[in-house]
């Protein structure tokens, strides 16, 4: 699939240009999600384009397009699939951030983190379920034994 020279989305432009292994983008992003970025890179000392780049990847890992089908799959990968977690520091931060919604207290800067973790959860149960469901299919797993 090849990927457009520019896409244009919102307030924001994003440029692509592509080399072996990794993609440069360059992209416009509001203000304060900047100055969020700035902050948390200086609370773990380290660039603002590192700190994107890993809130980017924690993200959308889970999304991640596999490069074959399920159905392909050897048992123990699919097996491993059904277990599959979000990783124990995702799974804290989302508990601490669901906690601060439901008080109340989540800040401005907090909502896009708790958007992504979210979406990192659901894509995982997403994935999950498609695992089980072949893992079934297979005699793998008994039907309802999650």
């Amino acid at each position: 699939m090849a990927l457009p020279r520019e896409i244009e989305r919102g307030a924001g432009i994003a440029h692509v240009r592509r080399n072996q292994m990794q993609t440069q983008v360059t992209l416009r992003l509001p203000d304060r999600l900047y100055r969020s970025a700035t902050r948390l890179a200086i609370g773990v000392q380290r660039p603002v384009r590192a700190v994107l780049t890993d809130v980017l990847l924690s993200a959308l890992d889970a999304w991640d397009v596999q490069d074959e089908a399920i159905e392909r799959w050897a048992d123990q990968r699919v097996l491993s699939q059904c277990d599959a977690q979000m990783s124990p520091r995702q799974s804290e931060r989302l508990s601490e951030l669901l906690d601060r919604q439901q008080s109340g207290q989540l800040t401005v800067d907090e909502k896009p983190e708790l958007w992504a973790l979210m979406r990192v959860y659901e894509a995982g149960q997403l994935r999950k379920a498609e695992a089980l469901a072949e893992a079934v299919r297979r005699g793998l797993r008994a039907p309802g034994n999650t």
